[in-house]
């Protein structure tokens, strides 16, 4: 069982590692040129987003956020994929139950 976690856990990881290189920055003055990215991308730039933060401290073409995004919605899902991408509330739940036995 706790190889079967393990592999797994490498397995996501390799994978994130993988994905991330679609982490790109585009310097401010030509977003406008570009078209405006929406909720899946707010979804998909929040769940690469700790390594993507990583990345951007050794590598200035980096980015962490969006700037050509449309708003609220981007906004919505980068918060999503971020509390994804971090366990958000499943992890303290499971303790909360596991504590009352």
């Amino acid at each position: 069982m706790q190889n079967k976690k393990i592999m797994l856990s490498l397995l996501v990881i390799i994978l994130i590692i993988v994905l991330s290189g679609c982490a790109d920055l585009v310097q401010y003055q030509y977003s406008k040129e570009i078209q405006q990215v929406g909720f899946w991308y707010g979804v998909w730039h929040g769940m690469i987003m700790p390594l993507s933060f990583i990345i951007s401290l050794l590598n200035d073409q980096v980015a962490i956020y969006a700037v050509y995004n449309n708003g609220t919605w981007y906004n919505f899902g980068f918060f999503l994929g971020l509390s994804m991408s971090i366990g958000g509330g499943s992890s303290a739940s499971s303790r909360k139950a596991k504590f009352r036995k």
